[in-house]
Parts: structure tokens; C-alpha cells; sequence
């Protein structure tokens, strides 16, 4: 079960200006489930995203970069679940196509001004027909109000929907953020196996937003490892409106951008978290934080080895202090000149190793104190300089394998 992570309230999440979503049940891969969703944007409204860096990325990521570089705008993001059109060659870029062909033609758009996005089962190909055949459903249902649904539509192997507000004020108005995500397995950085779409109704010009949504996703959705997979569809979509009554944004030096940036990061990083909660057969969320590095790169680098391990991760699932399996993931983490004897482990708050060794007030009930916590921080110190980084992950449990063994069941 998810790791304290409950669904989002509907009275919670809030409406914004600019954006409307509309929800139908296609049948693409199981018969009355939500399966597809529409989000049409008013006029004002400008779009950036990041990608996977996988290079078998799926048709919709191809064609999203291609729709975003052609500077039209953007009308409407359409998103299918039970199918991801990945490996699927020219005939996927076709479909996709279609999809978008058909969505601006209910909407009265261009089709390179419609964002297709996709999530589901690799190497099969797209059923297109379902698709536009539900597609008059959801423009039927689109309204302002409809986030809870809409993140419902996009849960593949989810157990929990994922779905964020926040609201900031900027001089006399009152901005909104709200977000929703999805993803459970194949997470891993850059980006994990996510859709994530956040929309405020701020302004901002396109430099800033593309700033922004760069910014927001290095420190939410690229902090965050379930397995060490690299999905072929993740996309992190950033949407402002521009609806608010607030003067456009343009100076990243600005306070209002300043205030803008962290309430759409905290968002994210919500949604990320969210994410890990919900990791496939998780049943501990850990925060592996380094601090003391020479940079933010290699700090990064030795959380990483630890949250990848799948021997960290089933300790933890055990809640067995087997500590050592922790300093291994360190040592091979890739730091050349490393001086062990320099760096201190801390389990919670308890000093696990220093000087080279097992600290001399380490005792095993502490550890074992610690492990039997749902949420657990592994904190270490490299002794090298001033430099942090903060991954986020969760346990390896006998459900992971149950669930991706019976994933296309």
C-alpha cells in the first residue's frame, strides 16, 4: 500500500483560470475505467515541458517537441493511458497524429497546436479508433472543476491519484497552482516514468516559463528513483494562463517571479514525492540526503548508488539494519578520490559510521529502531565541501515483482 499517502480531496483542488478538462472512458486497454483526457487552454495561455532523455522515446514525446518548436501556441493537451505508442515506429507517429488531427477538430485549433502524451504497455500498437471515438465524450465533460477526474484518467499502475493546489498572492491578486501526476514503476531521473501537468494562472514569458519548468522539475521529478528505470514517455508539462490579472512575469530577478518559481516547485515536489509513495509495492518512503560534497553533482551521484541498491532497498524492506550494504553503494558511487575516513553516516538520528568504520555509540537496537519507521532519512556527510543533494525513493518489496510480472495481465 502506498506509503502515507492518501487521495487528494476535490474540495482541495483548485480551479484555474484558462483551463478546462474533460474525461471519457474509451475502453483502450479496460472497459470502464477513465482512460482519456482532454485539457484545452484559453487564448493567453503559453506551454513549456521537459522530456525523457530515453532515446527510445515514444511517438507523442517526438511529436510534442515538434509541435512546441513550431511556435503556434498550444490549444490542448490530450492524454491516453493503457498504451504508451512507444516502439511503435512511423505507424505510431501516425496514430499520434491522428489524435491530435481529431482533437482540433472538435476544438477548432490547428493540429500542431495539440499536445498528444501517452502511458502503458510498450511495442503495441495504439488504438487509435478508441481513442477518436472518445474523444467527443471528453470535450462533451470539459469544465474548470474536473482536476480530481483528470487524475484519475491518467493512473496506470497507480494505487492513489495524484493531485496538488496552492495558492500565492502576487501584489493585489491571488495566483493559483494546481498539479496532477502520475507514476508508480519505472521511475527513475530525468526524467522518472511520469506524466506531470501543472498549470497557474499567472503570465509569464516564454523564456521564464521555460526556465521554470526546468528549474521545478531538478528538484521534484528528477529527484526521485523507484527501480532505476527510465520510462520512454515521461513529460513535465508547465501551463500559465495568464488569467489572474497579474502583469506578465519577465524579469527572473523579480520577486514575484521568485515567489511564482517556489510555489510551482513545491507543487511538483509534492507530486513527485506523491509519486514514491506510491512506488510499486512500497511500504517505506526514504530521503537519501548528502551534504559536505564537492558539488551538487557528485553529492548527487552517492545518493543515487544508495537509492538505486537493490540490496539497500530490500533491507529496508526487511527493516534489517544491514548497514554496510549502504557504505558499499557509497564507495562505488564513482567518487575517485573519496577519503572514507573523512565521512559520517547518520541513520535518522542515529550516527551509524564514521572514521572509517562502524561509529563506537552505534548500537544495532538503534538502527533497528529507526528501520521499523515508514519514513526513514539516510543522511551522509562526505567531508568534502559545501555542496547538497536530495533523492527521494522507497523499498523493494515482494509486490514490486508481483506487479510488473503481472503488468500486461
Amino acid at each position: 500500500m502506498p506509503v502515507n499517502l492518501t487521495p487528494p480531496n476535490p474540495d482541495q483542488l483548485l480551479p484555474v483560470k484558462g483551463v478546462t478538462l474533460g474525461i471519457a472512458e474509451a475502453g483502450i486497454k479496460k472497459a470502464n475505467r477513465k482512460d482519456l483526457l482532454v485539457m484545452r487552454l484559453g487564448e493567453r495561455a503559453r506551454v513549456a515541458g521537459v522530456f525523457t532523455l530515453n532515446r527510445f522515446c515514444a511517438a507523442p514525446v517526438t511529436l510534442c517537441k515538434a509541435h512546441l518548436a513550431a511556435g503556434k501556441g498550444i490549444c490542448a493537451l490530450v492524454v491516453n493511458t493503457g498504451n504508451a505508442n512507444a516502439g511503435t515506429g512511423e505507424e505510431g507517429l501516425n496514430r499520434a497524429r491522428r489524435t491530435c488531427v481529431e482533437v482540433a477538430k472538435l476544438l477548432g485549433c490547428a493540429e500542431e497546436q495539440v499536445l498528444p502524451f501517452s502511458t502503458g504497455v510498450i511495442l503495441e500498437p495504439l488504438p487509435v479508433e478508441k481513442i477518436v471515438a472518445g474523444l467527443p465524450a471528453a470535450v462533451a465533460d470539459l469544465k474548470e472543476s474536473n482536476w480530481f477526474d483528470a487524475a484519475q484518467a491518467i493512473m496506470t499502475t497507480d494505487i492513489v491519484s495524484k493531485a496538488v493546489s496552492k495558492q500565492i498572492r502576487l501584489g493585489d491578486a491571488t495566483v493559483t497552482v494546481t498539479g496532477i501526476a502520475k507514476g508508480s514503476g519505472m521511475i527513475h531521473p530525468n526524467m522518472a516514468t511520469m506524466l506531470g501537468y501543472v498549470a497557474t494562472d499567472a503570465a509569464l514569458s516564454q523564456p521564464l516559463l521555460e526556465a521554470l519548468v526546468r528549474h521545478a522539475a531538478d528538484r521534484s521529478f528528477n529527484c526521485i528513483t523507484v527501480d532505476g528505470d527510465t520510462s520512454t514517455n515521461d513529460s513535465f508539462m508547465l501551463i500559465a494562463t495568464g488569467e489572474a490579472g497579474v502583469p506578465e512575469i519577465t524579469d527572473a530577478a523579480s520577486a514575484h517571479y521568485a515567489a511564482l518559481r517556489d510555489a510551482v516547485t513545491e507543487v511538483s515536489q509534492a507530486l513527485a514525492q506523491a509519486i514514491v509513495r506510491d512506488g510499486e509495492g512500497a511500504t517505506k518512503f526514504m530521503t537519501i540526503a548528502v551534504e559536505g560534497g564537492a558539488s551538487e553533482a557528485e553529492c548527487r551521484q552517492v545518493a543515487y548508488a544508495i537509492a538505486h541498491s537493490p540490496l539497500v532497498k530490500t533491507a529496508f524492506f526487511a527493516s534489517d539494519p544491514n548497514l554496510g550494504r549502504i557504505l558499499a553503494a557509497i564507495g562505488y558511487a564513482g567518487i575517485a578520490d573519496l577519503d572514507v575516513d573523512r565521512l559520517k553516516l547518520y541513520l535518522g538520528d542515529v550516527l551509524v559510521a564514521e572514521n572509517g568504520g562502524r561509529a563506537a555509540s552505534y548500537q544495532e537496537q538503534d538502527g533497528q529502531r529507526v528501520m521499523q519507521e515508514s519514513e526513514i532519512t539516510v543522511r551522509v556527510v562526505l567531508g568534502r565541501g559545501p555542496a547538497t543533494a536530495t533523492v527521494w525513493t522507497c523499498d523493494f518489496s515482494y509486490d514490486y515483482v508481483r506487479i510488473n510480472a503481472e503488468y500486461r495481465s
